[in-house]
């Protein structure tokens, strides 16, 4: 079941997709978390911002890491874009990292389609290195889903 969030938001998760934690209270404060549960059990989560007219962005997507390969992104990245089609989205966008292979993986399967790479952007904007597959995360892709 999914649900809205408007306080305990699931920090850990949260953090576990996005370390900046400056970044994730912003896009926080600005936009809608959903959490996905199994009864009690909180799984997964997603943030979503109306960043332009008609247009909105998964800012955060985490499932937790024993439940990851089960399915679950899949589920809530199309809860996502459901919800973001009923609030009005023509084109819902989504970015991650250059190392982010799995994510980079999923969200394509998912409709998505890469728009452009922000060269640089996780060397300007994030304090520390971060590290995925081997890959030092350097560039954001950005990707769209204009069905």
């Amino acid at each position: 079941m999914i649900r809205k969030l408007t306080e305990n938001y699931p920090f850990e998760l949260l953090y576990d997709a996005d370390p900046a934690k400056e970044i994730v209270a912003e896009y926080l404060r600005r936009g809608d978390c959903y959490g996905y549960f199994e009864e009690a059990t909180l799984i997964g989560e997603f943030v979503l911002l109306e960043t332009r007219p008609k247009t909105f962005e998964i800012m955060n997507i985490a499932i937790l890491e024993e439940k990851r390969g089960q399915g679950y992104g899949k589920k809530l990245m199309r809860e996502a874009i459901q919800i973001a089609k009923k609030a009005g989205a023509k084109q819902i966008e989504i970015g991650t990292g250059n190392s982010s292979l799995s994510q980079l993986s999923l969200y394509q399967r998912c409709g998505f389609r890469i728009t452009h790479i922000e060269k640089d952007y996780f060397l300007k904007n994030y304090p520390q290195p971060i590290m995925e597959n081997g890959i030092q995360c350097v560039d954001m892709i950005r990707l769209a889903y204009d069905k």
